[in-house]
């Protein structure tokens, strides 16, 4: 009876080394990929922070309000480390995806090319919602400045009004490029944009009727007094 524990043990102990050594080169052959995939995307962040630094990407950002709105908005990292930082995720996750791939595993065999192939479209989607969220913040902010100067009301409502719809302008061009159901995002994009610029039209229409009707009437008595003035200077 303990032979034959002890051949069954030994049959089991023998099976998985044998996987194991089967398995081995494979995932050596990843985990030397994810390492080199980490010290290059280390490397390039390194460098890519550098080099835009020597550019004064920081200082001109700062110029332009673009620290400023990253800092509220909650980022407190300058322009320079984050575009390093986004070059360091793509690189660390290219290499990923290059040892997923040398583990053959049937689930991911393929894979690395699919999201490779897929990779740029990304980079686009997601440059172009950071630029609309600046856009966003930035006319918002602006638009806010004009009213309060002007003595308006509504301010906080239409500025927050104004960045939703940058907003959403700017997540329809995303899923666009991504590929995404693009008839459907333009529809939807075309119904919601054309009833929010109805909205805001009927809206102000109704609200500056009193405003409009005052300024047509200033006109209007401006108009006539030039006229009886220019009469008066016939006459003489």
């Amino acid at each position: 009876m303990q032979d034959a524990w002890a051949g069954i043990l030994v049959a089991s102990f023998r099976e998985v080394a044998y996987r194991l050594a089967g398995i081995a080169p494979r995932l050596l052959a990843a985990l030397t990929l994810a390492l080199a995939g980490w010290a290059l995307a280390a490397v390039v962040r390194r460098l890519t922070v550098r080099l835009l630094q020597a550019v004064d990407l920081d200082g001109r950002s700062a110029r332009q309000g673009v620290t400023a709105t990253l800092g509220r908005a909650g980022i407190r990292r300058s322009p320079s480390q984050l575009i390093g930082r986004l070059a360091f995720l793509v690189i660390f996750a290219i290499g990923l995806l290059m040892a997923i791939e040398a583990l053959e595993v049937p689930a991911a065999v393929g894979l690395a090319p699919v999201v490779i192939k897929f990779l740029p479209n990304v980079l686009i989607a997601a440059l172009v919602m950071i630029i609309g969220w600046l856009l966003a913040n930035f006319l918002a902010e602006a638009l806010l400045i004009f009213i309060v100067n002007a003595q308006l009301a509504g301010g906080p409502v239409m500025a927050g009004a104004l960045r939703w719809l940058v907003l959403l302008f700017t997540a329809s061009v995303a899923l666009t490029q991504l590929g995404i159901a693009r008839e459907m995002v333009l529809l939807v994009f075309g119904i919601l944009f054309g009833g929010t610029v109805l909205g805001l039209a009927l809206a102000f229409g109704l609200g500056g009727r009193q405003l409009a009707e005052e300024a047509l009437a200033s006109w209007l008595r401006k108009r006539e007094r030039n006229a009886d003035g220019s009469d008066g200077v016939s006459h003489l």
